[in-house]
């Protein structure tokens, strides 16, 4: 165990080649700096209880033996407690700074940035981003963004970058778990933020991320839910209730698995009715990679059976013709309450479910109905499993009619299972 220092003993320490430590054994954690030149300061360093980091806190070298023991024992008591006094000096230091700068950057403005200069460009869901960042595009100019009313780009829009600090982003988080309970909208609005804060770490707005070291709000277990054959009859017959162009939508989504927002984006421009054929443009696949799918004939007749509203975007899932449906969410409350009252006639209970178990169930059905790993994972568009690594460099069938064949499949096996509707009808 390190010996305590004295007044004396610090006063008779020489410089030596190198910087040297010397422990106080009056304190855990303090040393005494000795650097080459001759200049002294104090260090107090530590390891950070989250993951076991270390830390170091440098004090003024002309602080008495007694001053800087007692500032010691103050960070490491903080330490104790599982903060990170390093971490909130470091933002003490740029809130300071902000105050002196008037030109820093606001929040508002950099969040503008961060959209249309990071996210837009690399981010196939970078509307989602911005809307949990407060933001959303502008219907008349998509290079323009206007803050959602009350969301994070309005209230703290003004304020600059450099003084939003942890415990506003803490306060933020409790503020979603506090409306509704849903710890998953608070994890992804955490995710959201840290990439706010990483890009602007990046680009020298401000020095230190104020997210760094904030847990999720929840654990998310890996999903696994699939819809049984009552489940997906319920919400058939759900969607027929609904109409379109969400009833629409949600069932194409059933019969073709994609995505959500690929289904949700589909425009005239993409089908070819002559072949029964859907392309995805590469702009708005997952990898980046244009995706050809097959529509079977109960597919292309739900898109034909939605009414279009004119506009060049020729949008087909679309409540206004210049943009795609939005709110998935109050569709899929409504969506939950038909299925239940369906399930209740039946003396059954709707469990959870969201909208993207639906791919999982189409590519588990067509897996059930003899359809091969590899061609389900060409009709999801999935990069990796099969076609991982150096397979998917030389594997270039483009399966088409191996696709055509798993989606026809899929599309008998859903009529069979909806039928008992039209029969109890």
């Amino acid at each position: 165990m390190a010996k305590k220092l004295t007044a004396l003993k610090i006063e008779q320490l020489r410089p030596r080649a190198i910087r040297t430590e010397y422990p106080d054994g009056g304190c855990a954690g303090l040393y005494c700096v000795v650097q080459p030149s001759g200049k002294r300061s104090w260090a107090v360093r530590y390891r950070r209880k989250a993951d076991g980091k270390p830390r170091k806190i440098t004090l003024d070298g002309s602080l008495p033996l007694a001053a800087a023991r007692a500032k010691g024992a103050e960070y490491m008591e903080r330490v104790a407690k599982g903060e990170d006094p390093a971490a909130a000096l470091q933002i003490e230091k740029q809130v300071v700074r902000s105050k002196a700068d008037a030109g820093d950057e606001t929040f508002g403005n950099a969040v503008r940035k961060f959209i249309l200069r990071d996210q837009k460009p690399r981010n196939r869901t970078w509307i989602e981003v911005a809307r949990m960042l407060g933001l959303k595009p502008d219907n008349n100019d998509d290079k323009q963004l206007i803050a959602i009313k009350g969301g994070l780009a309005d209230r703290w829009g003004k304020r600059k970058f450099a003084e939003i600090q942890k415990r506003d982003i803490i306060a933020e988080l409790d503020k979603i778990v506090d409306r509704g309970g849903r710890g998953i909208t608070a994890n992804r609005t955490l995710a959201a933020i840290r990439r706010l804060c990483n890009w602007a770490v990046e680009r020298d707005i401000i020095l230190v991320s104020p997210s760094a070291g904030i847990k999720p709000q929840v654990e998310e277990a890996k999903r696994d839910r699939l819809l049984s054959e009552d489940e997906i009859r319920w919400l058939w017959d759900g969607c027929d209730k609904i109409g379109q162009p969400f009833g629409h939508a949600i069932k194409l989504l059933l019969l073709t698995g994609q995505r959500r927002g690929e289904v949700g984006e589909m425009t005239d421009r993409e089908i070819d009715r002559h072949k029964h054929l859907w392309t995805i443009p590469k702009h708005r696949a997952k990898n980046n990679e244009a995706h050809e799918v097959p529509l079977t004939d109960a597919a292309l007749a739900i898109v034909d059976g939605v009414k279009r509203i004119r506009s060049d975007a020729t949008y087909i899932f679309t409540t206004n013709g210049d943009s795609p449906v939005s709110g998935w969410s109050k569709v899929k409350r409504q969506l939950d309450v038909l299925m239940s009252e369906i399930a209740g006639e039946q003396g059954k209970k709707l469990q959870p479910w969201r909208i993207h178990d639906l791919r999982r169930t189409a590519a588990s059905g067509m897996a059930r109905v003899g359809v091969q790993l590899p061609v389900i994972e060409k009709v999801l568009n999935h990069t990796s499993g099969s076609f991982g690594g150096i397979v998917g460099v030389y594997q270039r069938h483009d399966f088409a009619v191996e696709k055509r064949e798993a989606l026809n499949k899929w599309a008998r096996e859903i009529a069979r299972i909806v039928t008992v509707i039209q029969e109890r009808a």
